[in-house]
Formats: C-alpha cells, structure tokens, sequence
C-alpha cells in the first residue's frame, strides 16, 4: 500500500479524479487505450506467485507486443501525473479507466486508493490472447488471475468502446456501432453472428459456443442493467489485483489496535 494514505492523498486523488473526467471528456477518442492501459496493468496478475498485477509497471512492458499502442495512453496521463505527484502510477492508471468507462456512458465503478507501483520491474504474467479458445481464457483469467467465468464474459463487454488493430491483434474494426459509447451493444452484436465492418475475435465468438458463457451474454444482451452491475463489480475485482487493502488495514490493526478506529475518523474528516 502506499505510504501516506492519507487526507492529503485522498484529495489529490479526487483533484485528479476531476482533471480526468474533463480530460477524457474533451477527448473521447482516448478513453478506449486508456481503459486497455487499465486492463494490461492489471491482468499479468499471478495468483500462484502473488507477482504482477495492478502496480503501473505496464510502463516498463511497452514493448511487449499484446502492449502495442498503449504507449500512447501513458504519454497521455503523464500530465495528470505530474500535477498529482504523490498519485503512483498504479493508482493513476486504474482510476483513469474507471473514468474512461464513466464518460463514455458506462457504471460508476468503486475505486479504492493505494496501490504501490512496482520498482522498475516487467511482470511475466500472461494476458489473453485474442485468437484463444475457451480453454485459453480460462487459463488466463481463472488460473492465473483468479478471477470466474462470470468475470471473463462481462469483462469482455468492455470492447464495447475501441477497435482492433492490424498492427496490434491482427484484427482490423470496431466492434460496435458506436465504439465511443459503453453499453451492453457488444453482447447483442455478437448474437447476431459476423457483421460486415465488425470484428468478432475467436474469443469473443467461443463466448456464444461455451454453454457456461452464452447465457450470460444473454442476459446482458437483453439487460443492460445486469451489465452494468455486474461490470461494476467484475473491473473493481480486477483493478484490485495483487492489491489488497483489507489484508492492509487487517496486518496495520494487528500493529496498532487502535489504528482502524483512527483510520475511519481521519478519513471522515477528509470528507
């Protein structure tokens, strides 16, 4: 956790919680490799080795090929960053896909401060490829990152915002019809099979062929509610990867029993 999460951290969050929403309002355009940001910094999470995960050490993984673009949402929140300085990387990161999800029309999604960024360091932890199976998503997302079945197919309705990329995926196209605007569209495109002008990855395709996963697209297809419940809290589970902060508050309880009880009160104050 960070140290310091204090009164003052909180408002830096809040300030910079504002100058994303005005920046990601006044270009819409960024909010969909900004939200990729999000999810790549998150999701080399390794359970099994506790490594990886949301520490904003995606700056030192640029090159990796699945990371192909996103140097270009890095370069765009260092402004942010700089205004904010006491924000880490791996809290600036994950709070600004949160935003970009808000702005585009999506849920409002919890956001818990305090993450610690990594020291210079590359995760190994391995995200989805776009041509996998049902079984490579499990892999990655269950095995490795711990998440569910359930988590894989919402998660999966954030390509509602963005297109493929030649260059990156291999893929070239939106996915909707209106790639600026998070909404359930993903789910009711993909029932209705290939699209002239849309993209369908083969892992968005075995979602409608896994007898676990098409049902759940639709529900969300036809309930755009449920989706955004449960996208809510599917993007807080994985913007919390390798980031605990009950563990925190429990192992800084056991070093000062009367910390949690001052904790409250200070942050209340904060409000």
């Amino acid at each position: 956790m960070v140290k310091g999460v204090n009164c003052e951290y909180l408002k830096q969050i809040e300030d910079a919680r504002k100058d994303l929403h005005n920046l990601l309002s006044s270009n819409k355009q960024m909010a969909p490799i900004v939200l990729r940001l999000a999810f790549h910094d998150a999701a080399t999470y390794d359970r099994k080795t506790q490594t990886g995960g949301a520490n904003g050490s995606i700056r030192n993984e640029l090159n990796n090929p699945p990371n192909k673009g996103i140097d270009t949402a890095v370069k765009f929140l260092e402004p942010v960053k700089k205004k904010h300085p006491m924000l880490t990387y791996a809290d600036l990161y994950q709070l600004a896909g949160i935003v970009a999800v808000k702005v585009t029309g999506g849920p409002i999604i919890e956001f818990v401060p305090g993450r610690a960024d990594a020291s210079n360091q590359s995760d190994k932890g391995s995200i989805p490829n776009p041509r996998g199976d049902a079984a490579h998503l499990r892999s990655i997302f269950v095995d490795q990152m711990g998440l569910t079945d359930k988590d894989i197919v919402v998660l999966s309705g954030a390509h509602a915002l963005g297109r493929a990329h030649q260059d990156r995926s291999g893929f070239d196209g939106p996915f909707t019809r209106d790639p600026l605007t998070f909404d359930n569209s993903y789910y009711t495109e993909l029932l209705k099979g290939d699209t002239k002008g849309l993209v369908k990855f083969p892992t968005d395709k075995v979602l409608l062929s896994d007898n676990v996963f098409r049902p759940l697209v639709q529900l969300y297809a036809r309930d755009k509610g449920a989706f955004f419940r449960d996208y809510a809290m599917s993007h807080k589970k994985l913007s919390e990867l390798g980031f605990n902060p009950n563990m925190i508050h429990a192992q800084a309880h056991r070093n000062n029993p009367h910390h949690q009880a001052q904790a409250h009160h200070h942050y209340a104050q904060c409000c």
